[in-house]
């Protein structure tokens, strides 16, 4: 009786799930078209993968496995640029401990057995910061700009800050020209300052959002997207580029797929700060406010005396790019450079492809060119004026000019996603040769990350140029630094200066080595006496074109 019940039991339960195995397999029949669309969305598009596929950072940025090669240089780089260490802020936060410009001061150190300053010579300054007690800092880490200057002359040097980890800092100068050199020290950021940018830049990298528009005939949907998404409920689209591997995420709309992203653009921004964290970048208090001297802020420069030695800085052994006197840059280090007027551009220019790519501080070489050059015509693409991209020509003498902006994260209006190309694809599809020039720059939309996305991004632009130089070597690279800029609060937590140097020292040193040029922005901006802006004003952009010219025609100015 028992293995009779047994049996019965058996028998039932096999026939419930045979019929419901039936039920399924009729179910997938009848909705295989809505399967298949899932299939397509969620995994030909790409939604995120867990992170558990990524290598964790702090912070909510994960990232993909780096070549062993490029992981060791990622690690190296991020130690060689690290910034000193910085204080632990207390709470509530009181600016009474903290960096105070008005309090500190500068000092001219006196020249080697009290003889008198000649060209040639090296200038050392020694910067003591103090809180607003009025006490001495023990501890580095303040961004200190500095430069040497004669107004009459319009000439100008940047110097070099080293920082003694200690509240004490030297500057030092080359001396160049002849006359009254008048130094000028700024408070960029407190150290405290530099706490909270990289604790926002580590924790915060999506203060800045930006935003598509997803679209499928008249059912349109907007979302987030960033380099880095916070996690959440709501399922993700992944847009890594299959070619370079540089991510890019936005959130998936509720009734569109991922293939429906129509346009990009930047969204909004949030502080993100904690209580009374502003008051650490106020530019009437802290924020580019200037040191004053504790006693002479000028020296008077000699004519260099023959067979006398010059007098060496101890603590910093390179100088300059170069300076400026009566407003014209004079580039040093042994690239000779010239002055080009309009004409002499023109022949400079003749039968050259130029390919400009980056941000809108490298459209404005773009632009300069439009407006000075008679000859060159921009052929009307109907984009935005503050995007790209864009296309100039020269019929006369066989001029081509393009710009087009770098690929995401860009902050810009909106554009069409077609229009999204990373800067690593397009080089590859140069030809290059003799009468191609390249000229890039990429900084200015990255203040707002970690470091490691920085250095991913060269990474890929960098073997793009590399290869670019191995099948064309004619081919002329010329890089764009970044540069310093006016500061509000939006802008220092979003492009401070103190991360557009860190960036330049990232950039430099990837570089290296290579058949490349640069254009040192950030010293030519530093050294002028016209304020400092994100977009530097027409003189200056007329000496970095003759620094350009001067890499293309090496013999020719005018």
């Amino acid at each position: 009786m028992k293995v009779s019940a047994c049996l019965k039991r058996e028998i039932k339960y096999t026939a419930v799930f045979l019929f419901l195995t039936l039920a399924v397999f009729i179910l997938v029949l009848q909705n295989i078209e809505i399967l298949e669309v899932w299939y397509k969305v969620n995994f030909t598009t790409g939604l995120l993968k867990p992170a558990t596929d990524h290598h964790r950072r702090p912070g909510f940025c994960t990232f993909e496995p780096l070549s062993p090669e490029d992981a060791v240089e990622e690690r190296l780089l991020l130690e060689s640029t690290a910034w000193p260490k910085t204080p632990v802020l207390p709470s509530p936060l009181s600016l009474e401990e903290t960096s105070d410009p008005a309090h500190s001061t500068f000092t001219i150190l006196p020249g080697k057995d009290g003889r008198q300053w000649q060209i040639g010579d090296q200038l050392e300054v020694t910067i003591k910061m103090r809180d607003f007690k009025g006490r001495p800092k023990n501890t580095g880490g303040d961004v200190l700009l500095t430069r040497l200057h004669n107004p009459s002359l319009v000439a100008g040097v940047a110097g070099k800050v080293v920082d003694h980890l200690n509240g004490t800092y030297t500057a030092v100068f080359s001396l160049l020209w002849e006359g009254s050199a008048q130094v000028q020290v700024t408070l960029v950021h407190p150290s405290e300052a530099v706490t909270v940018l990289q604790r926002l830049n580590v924790e915060e990298p999506d203060r800045i959002y930006f935003k598509s528009v997803f679209r499928s005939g008249i059912l349109s949907q907007t979302t987030a997207c960033n380099v880095c998404l916070r996690p959440t409920q709501q399922p993700q689209c992944n847009y890594t580029d299959a070619r370079t591997g540089e991510p890019w995420f936005c959130y998936k709309p509720q009734n569109l797929s991922c293939n429906s992203r129509i346009t990009h653009s930047m969204g909004e921004f949030k502080q993100n700060l904690k209580a009374k964290e502003e008051k650490l970048f106020d530019s009437r208090v802290n924020m580019k406010v200037p040191i004053q001297a504790s006693g002479p802020a000028d020296i008077t420069v000699l004519p260099k005396k023959e067979g006398q030695p010059n007098v060496e800085s101890s603590i910093v052994k390179s100088g300059p790019a170069g300076y400026y006197y009566q407003g014209v840059w004079h580039t040093l280090g042994g690239s000779a450079g010239h002055q080009f007027n309009n004409e002499a551009i023109t022949r400079c220019l003749r039968g050259k492809v130029v390919y400009m790519f980056g941000d809108s501080t490298v459209r404005q070489f773009f632009e300069y060119l439009n407006a000075v050059l008679p000859n060159l015509k921009e052929f009307d693409l109907h984009n935005e004026r503050k995007a790209g991209p864009f296309i100039s020509l020269d019929y006369t003498n066989n001029i081509l000019m393009k710009y087009r902006f770098h690929g995401p994260p860009i902050r810009i209006v909106p554009i069409p996603t077609s229009e999204l190309r990373y800067m690593a694809n397009e080089l590859d599809g140069i030809t290059g040769g003799s009468n191609t020039v390249v000229i890039f720059c990429i900084w200015a939309h990255f203040g707002t990350f970690p470091m490691e996305i920085y250095i991913r991004r060269l990474q890929n632009i960098r073997r793009a140029v590399v290869q670019l130089l191995d099948r064309a070597p004619d081919t002329l690279v010329i890089i764009r630094t970044g540069n310093p800029k006016e500061l509000t609060l939006t802008v220092a937590l979003t492009n401070s200066d103190w991360h557009s140097y860190q960036v330049d020292k990232v950039l430099r040193a990837m570089f290296k080595g290579l058949n490349v040029h640069f254009v040192n922005a950030w010293e030519m901006t530093l050294a002028h006496h016209l304020p400092h802006d994100l977009h530097p004003k027409p003189p200056i952009i007329k000496n970095m074109i003759n620094v350009i010219m001067s890499y293309m025609c090496p013999q020719q100015g005018g």
